[in-house]
C-alpha cells in the first residue's frame, strides 16, 4: 500500500525531459528577453513621462486601464488562437517578452508619470532605500548605507547595480530610483516567463507570468523592487528543483547551477528570501528522498545522489552570497546584537487567507488552493507549489514561536509569496477546467469562447484592481518633496521639513567646502541623507542600523555630547569618540534649544520605535571651530 501511494505521488521523472528548454536556449532567452525588457521599459517610461497630466486627476487611471486592456487582449488572443498560427516560434516568444514587459511597465509608469519618485515617495522605508542608492551612486564599492567604514549589513547587490545605472544616466541616486525600479519589475516578469517555460508549456508559462504580475500589484509587493524579482521567480525554481531531485538518473549540471544562482541572487539582494528559498529546496530534496526509499531504492544511494546535488546548489549559492555577505562576516557581524526582525505588524500576527472569495483575486487563489490539494499527488507542478504554500504557513507558525525568544521571522514578508503561488495555481486550475469542456458539452466551441471572455474580463478586473491598490503609494509619491524643496504638485510649504531639503544641502556644502562623501552628519531631519551621500553618525531607526555600528552605544555617546559643560569639552568629547564623530550637525530649533532625536527598539509594540528628544544648548557650539546658519526650522552647524 505504501508503494502504491508513493507511485501516485508523481509520474516517474524519466518519462519526460527534465526541462522544456536546453541550456543554450535558456541562456539566450534570459539574455535577449532581459535586454528587450530593459530597453522597452525605459522607452515606455520616457513616453509615459511625456503625458504631462498634473496630479489629482483620473486621467492616468483611464490611460493605464486602456493600455492594460489592449495588452491583455493581445495576450489572450495569442493564447487562444495565435499560438496555433504558423508564425516563427521566436516571433511568438519575443511578442510575449514585449507584451509582458510593457504590461508591467505601464502599470507603474503611467500612474507615476507626474512624479519623479517611485511608489511611496521618500517616506517610511523608502527613506533608507533612497539613502542606499545615493551611497552606491557616490562610490563604486559596496559600503554601508549610513555608517562610514563599516562592512555593509543589508545586501547591496541590487543597489550597487542601481548606482551604476544612475552613473550611466548622470543622475543622483534618488532620481534614478524610480526608472531603475520600474525596469526591474519589467525584467522580473520576463525572467519569470523564461523560468516557467522550463517546466510547463509556453502558453501555461505566459498565463503563470500574468498571474504573477497581478499578485505583485494587488498586494503592492512591487513597492520593494529589489525583493519582488526573487518572489516572482520562486515558484518555477521550486518546480525545477522538484524535478531535479525526483530524477534518478543524471541531471544536467546547469539546472543545479541555475537553482544555486537563483538562491545566490537572493543572498545578494534579500536575505529572507535566501533563507526561505534554501528551506524550500532542502524540504523538496528530503521529500524526494523519502519517496525514492519508499519505492524500494536503497537509502545509501538516494542520500548520496541528493546530497551531491544539494552540494552543487549550495556551492553556487554560497559563492554568490559571499559577494555581499563576506565582508560583514569577516568583520564579525554575525556575533553582534541584531534587532532587524523586531517587528510584528498585524499582517504577521494573522495567518494570510488570500483565498477568501470576496474578490476576483480571492476566487483565483481559492481555485488555486483547491487545485493544489486535488492535484498534488499526481502533478509535478502542483506538489512543489503546495509545498511552498505549506512552508509559508510553517514560517508564520515559527515566527510566532520566535516571540518566545523576543524576536520574529518577519513572516508578513511572505504574504506575497503565498499570493503568487495560489494565483498561479488558480490559472492552472482554470486551464484544467477548460480541458474538460469538450467531453462535457456536445457543442464545446461556444463554451470555450465564453471561457475566453470570462478569463479576459477577470484579467481586466485584476488589472484595474492593481491600479487601485497602488493609489495611496502614488499619492505619497506625488506629495513628498524633492531635493529642491518642491513636490510633484509644485507645492513648497515652509511648515513641511521637506521644503527645506535643498537649502539644507546647499548650506552644508557652502559652509563646509568639503566633498559630500567627507561629511558625517548628525541630523534631526531623517530624510536629508536620502538626497545627498553624506555619511550619518546614527541611523534613524535601530531596525535598519548595521549591527556593527553599536547603535545603543552611539545613542549614549550623543547624550554625552549634549551634556558637555561647554564648547571645549564638546570638541574634546567629539575628538575622543570611539566612532567617526560628526563634523556636521543639523538640529531642530525648539524652545531655545537645539534638538536631536534618538530612536530605540520598543518591540513588540506595533510601532516598534521609541523616540527620545535630546537637547543641545546652543552655547555648546559657540566656538570658532563651528560655523552655523539657520535654515527654516533647523540650524546647520559645521565644524571647520
Amino acid at each position: 500500500m505504501a508503494r502504491a501511494a508513493a507511485k501516485d505521488t508523481a509520474p516517474a521523472p524519466e518519462e519526460a525531459p527534465l526541462t522544456r528548454l536546453g541550456l543554450g536556449r535558456t541562456v539566450a532567452e534570459l539574455v535577449l528577453g532581459g535586454v528587450l525588457a530593459v530597453v522597452l521599459s525605459l522607452v515606455l517610461q520616457v513616453a509615459a513621462n511625456h503625458i504631462g497630466t498634473d496630479p489629482g486627476t483620473y486621467v492616468p487611471d483611464a490611460l493605464v486601464n486602456l493600455a492594460s486592456a489592449v495588452i491583455l487582449l493581445v495576450l489572450f488572443t495569442l493564447l487562444a488562437w495565435g499560438w496555433a498560427a504558423r508564425w516563427p516560434s521566436w516571433l511568438k516568444v519575443a511578442g510575449c517578452w514585449a507584451a509582458l514587459s510593457a504590461f508591467a511597465t505601464l502599470l507603474l509608469a503611467i500612474p507615476l508619470q507626474a512624479t519623479r519618485f517611485y511608489l511611496g515617495g521618500s517616506s517610511v522605508d523608502n527613506t533608507f532605500r533612497l539613502q542606499y542608492l545615493e551611497r552606491m551612486t557616490a562610490g563604486h564599492s559596496l559600503a554601508d548605507m549610513n555608517y562610514q567604514g563599516l562592512a555593509p549589513y543589508y545586501p547591496g547587490g541590487w543597489f550597487w547595480l542601481g548606482g551604476r545605472f544612475a552613473n550611466l544616466l548622470g543622475w543622483e541616486g534618488w532620481a534614478a530610483y524610480k526608472p531603475y525600479s520600474i525596469l526591474w519589475i519589467a525584467l522580473a516578469t520576463v525572467v519569470a516567463f523564461v523560468l516557467w517555460s522550463l517546466v510547463v508549456r509556453r502558453r501555461l508559462a505566459l498565463l503563470a507570468s500574468i498571474a504573477t504580475v497581478f499578485a505583485g500589484f494587488t498586494t503592492v509587493a512591487v513597492d520593494e523592487p529589489y525583493a519582488w524579482p526573487t518572489t516572482a521567480c520562486l515558484a518555477p525554481i521550486a518546480v525545477l528543483a522538484w524535478r531535479v531531485f525526483r530524477r534518478r538518473g543524471r541531471v544536467p549540471a546547469w539546472t543545479l547551477v541555475l537553482i544555486g544562482a537563483y538562491l545566490g541572487v537572493c543572498g545578494i539582494t534579500y536575505t529572507l528570501h535566501l533563507v526561505f528559498g534554501v528551506l524550500v529546496v532542502v524540504v523538496l530534496a528530503v521529500v524526494a528522498g523519502v519517496l525514492d526509499v519508499r519505492r524500494g531504492e536503497a537509502a545509501g544511494p538516494v542520500v548520496k545522489r541528493l546530497l551531491l546535488r544539494l552540494v552543487v546548489v549550495g556551492v553556487v549559492t554560497g559563492l554568490l552570497s559571499l559577494v555581499t555577505w563576506g565582508p560583514f562576516i569577516l568583520a564579525g557581524g554575525l556575533g553582534e546584537p541584531n534587532v532587524a526582525a523586531h517587528f510584528l505588524p498585524d499582517s504577521s500576527a494573522n495567518f494570510p487567507t488570500p483565498f477568501a472569495p470576496t474578490s476576483v483575486f480571492g476566487v483565483l487563489c481559492l481555485a488555486g488552493l483547491v487545485w493544489l490539494v486535488l492535484r498534488a499527488r499526481r502533478d509535478q507542478v502542483a506538489f512543489p507549489l503546495l509545498t511552498v504554500t505549506a512552508l509559508v504557513y510553517v514560517w508564520f507558525a515559527l515566527s510566532t514561536l520566535a516571540l518566545l525568544a523576543h524576536t520574529t521571522l518577519l513572516a508578513f514578508r511572505f504574504v506575497v509569496t503565498l499570493d503568487t503561488v495560489l494565483a498561479v495555481a488558480g490559472v492552472f486550475a482554470a486551464v484544467d477546467l477548460l480541458r474538460l469542456v469538450p467531453g462535457l458539452f456536445r457543442e464545446s466551441r461556444p463554451v470555450l469562447v465564453t471561457g475566453f471572455v470570462l478569463a479576459f474580463a477577470a484579467a481586466v478586473s485584476l488589472s484595474q484592481a492593481s491600479v487601485q491598490a497602488l493609489g495611496d503609494q502614488v499619492d505619497t509619491a506625488e506629495s513628498d518633496y524633492y531635493a529642491d524643496g518642491y513636490n510633484a504638485k509644485g507645492q513648497h510649504d515652509p511648515s513641511k521639513d521637506g521644503a527645506w531639503t535643498g537649502q539644507l544641502i546647499s548650506t552644508i556644502d557652502e559652509l563646509s567646502g568639503r566633498p559630500r562623501t567627507d561629511e558625517i552628519v548628525l541630523s534631526a531631519y531623517d530624510r536629508l541623507l536620502s538626497f545627498a551621500p553624506y555619511w550619518g553618525f546614527q541611523q534613524t531607526t535601530p531596525h535598519y542600523a548595521n549591527p556593527l555600528a553599536e547603535y545603543t552605544a552611539r545613542n549614549a555617546e550623543i547624550k554625552q555630547w549634549a551634556a558637555a559643560a561647554g564648547p571645549d569639552q564638546l570638541l574634546q568629547r567629539l575628538a575622543d569618540s570611539p566612532y567617526h564623530a560628526p563634523n556636521v550637525f543639523v538640529l531642530r530649533r525648539d524652545g531655545g534649544k537645539l534638538a536631536a532625536y534618538l530612536a530605540s527598539d520598543s518591540f513588540p509594540q506595533a510601532s516598534p520605535v521609541a523616540v527620545e528628544k535630546v537637547d543641545f544648548d546652543p552655547a555648546l557650539f559657540a566656538s570658532p571651530r563651528f560655523t552655523q546658519r539657520d535654515v527654516g526650522p533647523f540650524t546647520v552647524l559645521v565644524e571647520r
